[in-house]
């Protein structure tokens, strides 16, 4: 007979003692014990996510470098308040620190309000912006103006985020057969910078697109920062190809906006920018081309006319007229120019008299003068002249072709000269020649 495993039943269950808590339960005894250690506090940090709904209370957020704090200030303790809320203004504020039940989250009830300064952030955005702006990358003359109708775009931003898909839905439904090209890049965070201006380089560098979109959605100031990196900024500004800065909302700027050809108060905005309608350039084709109509067939209509008036025109009837008109001119101003010439010739005739007689008159007033000095201007004109020079005892010797010797270095040993003096010429050959200075001395001179 096998043998029997005895059984034992278990022992009898412990009772449970551990404390279970519902969520209201746990969140209620959360909230009482910060409100009991901490009570009314004076926190600083910076403005971030300012919400102001229907009900007229405020909701933001007040963060730091590490760190973030929900933050309610209703519209009762909103009346004298010092500074004017805004996204990225630094403020104290004390406080009832809480929880919000409803949603779990802990927040501090504002009841009184300082103004701390500018935030960081905005801080940093107004002195990047003053530097940029003075090196003139922000300069309108820099902008170029959009392509009327691109054949290609290029749009960088998250390919999971809406506005991607925002600006491919306009894009299609304006001009559907468009080339778009997407440079997926990270919007926000740690490397984004980095990402969004190597895209827009890529872009320039490959030269295949027509325009370029850069932007993303909406978002807190922290979220957009990204566009206003310098890195950023400066490789918008260097872009060969026009560039339109769709970042965020309507009334969300960032440096990019500036340093972009185009701003576009959102993504779908600047898809809408970039491509007019399709049936926009249809119509205006059409409106073209029936201007073109008009101007072709007045222009024809002119023509005919000015053709018309020519071949009726007394001219084409009678070529001979017209070539008897040209005969009569030409001979009216043959007749005037004659005259002209008459009456020059009469007028230097008349002067040449007046000088003759002139002349006359002072050579018989002045005869015995004129005569000396007529006998002694001719005295030393005799004297200079070639002959009266060799009378003096001067000769001039010549080569055989009749080039006059001047220099001793003119004619060769052997070759044969004709010297001329008053009273002939003589034929001689020459034995040696002695160079000699422009002053006539020779080199064994003394």
């Amino acid at each position: 007979m096998q043998d029997l495993i005895p059984f034992a039943p278990d022992a009898a269950p412990r009772p449970d003692r551990r404390r279970v808590f519902t969520v209201a339960e746990l969140t209620r005894s959360i909230k009482e014990t910060l409100e009991d250690t901490f009570g009314l506090v004076w926190v600083e940090g910076e403005i971030s996510n300012l919400r102001q709904p229907a009900s007229g209370h405020c909701y933001f957020t007040l963060k730091d470098e590490s760190a973030q704090l929900s933050a309610v200030l209703f519209r009762g303790n909103q009346r004298g308040l010092p500074c004017a809320l805004k996204d990225g203004s630094r403020i104290r504020v004390h406080g009832e620190l809480t929880v919000y039940e409803a949603r779990g989250n802990y927040q501090i009830l504002v009841r009184q309000v300082e103004e701390a300064g500018k935030g960081s952030l905005l801080e940093q955005f107004e002195i990047l912006k003053k530097k940029l702006a003075a090196e003139g990358l922000f300069d309108p003359s820099r902008k170029q103006v959009l392509p009327m109708l691109p054949r290609r775009i290029g749009i960088v931003t998250s390919s999971t985020g809406a506005a991607i898909r925002d600006v491919l839905q306009v894009l299609n439904r304006r001009f559907p057969n468009l080339q778009i090209q997407v440079a997926p890049v990270k919007v926000q965070g740690i490397g984004a910078a980095g990402e969004i201006a190597r895209a827009v380089a890529m872009f320039n560098r490959r030269g295949e697109v027509d325009v370029l979109i850069v932007g993303r959605g909406g978002g807190s100031l922290e979220d957009l920062w990204s566009f206003n990196e310098e890195v950023v900024v400066r490789a918008v500004a260097a872009s060969s190809i026009p560039v339109v800065s769709a970042v965020g909302h309507e009334t969300d700027v960032t440096l990019c906006d500036f340093a972009a050809d185009l701003r576009a108060p959102t993504p779908s905005a600047a898809a809408e920018l970039v491509v007019d309608r399709k049936v926009t350039f249809e119509q205006a084709l059409a409106e073209w081309r029936r201007r073109l109509a008009r101007a072709l067939h007045a222009h024809s209509l002119e023509i005919r006319q000015r053709l018309t008036a020519a071949a009726r025109s007394y001219v084409f009837h009678e070529p001979r007229n017209l070539l008897r008109h040209y005969r009569q001119e030409m001979d009216t101003h043959r007749a005037g120019l004659r005259r002209a010439l008459q009456d020059m010739l009469r007028q230097r005739q008349q002067r040449l008299d007046e000088l003759t007689v002139s002349l006359i008159h002072q050579v018989t007033s002045n005869k015995d003068r004129n005569v000396f000095q007529v006998q002694a201007l001719g005295d030393q004109l005799r004297a200079l002249s070639p002959r009266g020079v060799l009378k003096r005892g001067y000769s001039i010797t010549s080569r055989k072709n009749g080039q006059v010797v001047r220099w001793a270095g003119d004619v060769s040993p052997g070759e044969r000269v004709v010297t001329r003096v008053a009273t002939g010429t003589i034929q001689s050959t020459v034995e040696s020649t002695q160079p000699g200075d422009e002053n006539g001395n020779g080199q064994d001179d003394e």
